[in-house]
């Protein structure tokens, strides 16, 4: 795989292009450069016990956000699936309290592939960007229905470890639509049956 690297060529000099030189060019390029990948990498393989628990805290707050009524807690939702689906647990606060503080807790950890839970954090990025806009639109009873979708998949998560996006991924790569290559320890997950 070829890493996306911004570098800032204006250092480069013509003494450092020389053959012979390559290392002063790549170190020069490595500290003026932004690796892409590294900015928006997602964890592979995922601590299934940090993403139960991380389902587990999006039901507590889409539960409070529809007993409440409160619209802005439809945003805060779909902040934090985006968060998680852009850039993995590193800045998602509720990912960021089950990986680094309660998941430990719970003892050694259960490693899952990371492609289909990112897959699944994409697809409530955009059931939560939906159910946000709906309510924006004033179209409120369709956001809360959005989000009642929402806390079941991430009840069947959290509750009873079935993850409905990753069953999904799994659907979609063995009928080809997903390739192979994206996930290959997935081609021997249970959900591949």
């Amino acid at each position: 795989m070829v890493k996306l690297r911004v570098t800032d060529t204006a250092a480069d000099t013509t003494a450092d292009a020389t053959p012979g030189n390559g290392g002063v060019v790549a170190a020069g390029s490595r500290r003026a450069g932004v690796d892409w990948r590294m900015v928006f990498e997602f964890p592979n393989p995922v601590n299934e016990y940090a993403a139960r628990i991380t389902a587990g805290l999006v039901v507590l707050l889409a539960a409070v956000t529809l007993l409440t009524g409160w619209g802005w807690g439809l945003a805060v939702i779909a902040a934090g699936f985006w968060m998680r689906v852009l850039f993995g647990p590193r800045i998602s606060p509720l990912a960021q309290l089950s990986v680094k503080v309660l998941a430990p807790r719970l003892g050694r950890a259960k490693l899952v592939p990371g492609p289909p839970k990112r897959f699944a954090q994409g697809i409530g990025a955009a059931i939560s960007t939906a159910a946000a806009l709906l309510f924006a639109a004033g179209l409120a009873p369709g956001a809360w229905i959005l989000l009642a979708v929402l806390v079941l998949a991430a009840s069947l998560e959290a509750f009873a470890g079935f993850c409905l996006g990753c069953a999904i991924f799994g659907f979609l790569q063995r009928r080809g639509l997903i390739p192979a290559e994206i996930c290959e320890a997935c081609n021997n997950v249970n959900f591949n049956r």
